[in-house]
């Protein structure tokens, strides 16, 4: 087994795809590629995805990308490793799908609006009128989650659900603490949701897969 992670530090599709190797037991070498050298459009890395896009996963000869892909192929790859990303029974794993594709088509787009303004606008070019309307369909939506919660984490049992979720409640935390300080992330989640962001941020793997330039930050 020779797994290589291609990662670009601040993708949440390639956190999600840390986690579920992390989530996975499984050994992997990480390779940061870097966005503003514009190492996903250099010839070696668009031999692996045309689409020069992170997270790209390499087993040995196999080469894989788009991090849902990744995410349900290791989790077939290797079923005898570390804890399943989809456990449960059909309908626990149906569940844990469908909440996938509504981090994918509703959550990333409720939330695209203040993740845009904080950190693709210089401060003179923010709209405080589009943060705010941003922020009140971020809130509708994370709501919407945490009315759809089945225990302790989204599905029931933890899985590959949380880990398509997390990512995004944590650019709202990221952009409060870089760019947005009034946008009060923490006003923003249920209870509930506060309660499971720590639980998530307590696996005993979780500091592994923090982005590397939020440490340093």
């Amino acid at each position: 087994m020779a797994l290589t992670l291609y990662y670009g530090s601040g993708s949440p599709y390639a956190w999600r795809a840390q986690l579920g190797l992390e989530h996975k037991a499984l050994a992997y070498e990480l390779k940061i590629l870097s966005f503003s050298a514009g190492d996903t459009r250099k010839p070696e890395f668009v031999a692996l995805n045309p689409r020069h896009q992170v997270p790209v996963l390499v087993d040995g000869d196999f080469v894989l990308y788009e991090s849902n892909a990744i995410v349900e192929y290791v989790e077939e790859a290797y079923p005898g490793r570390g804890a399943p990303l989809f456990p449960g029974d059909v309908r626990t794993r149906a569940i844990i799908r469908r909440f996938i594709l509504e981090v994918d088509n509703y959550l990333y787009k409720a939330t695209d609006t203040v993740l845009d303004q904080a950190f693709w606008k210089k401060p003179e070019e923010r709209d405080a009128q589009k943060i705010n309307e941003g922020r009140k369909a971020a809130i509708e939506e994370l709501t919407m989650f945490s009315r759809s919660m089945r225990g302790e984490y989204l599905a029931g049992p933890l899985s590959a659900a949380d880990f398509a979720f997390y990512p995004l409640v944590a650019f709202l935390y990221r952009a409060q603490k870089m760019k947005l300080p009034d946008l009060d992330a923490d006003a923003m989640l249920t209870p509930e949701l506060r309660a499971w962001k720590s639980r998530i941020e307590a696996l005993p793997y979780f500091d592994k897969t923090i982005p590397p330039q939020w440490k340093a930050a």
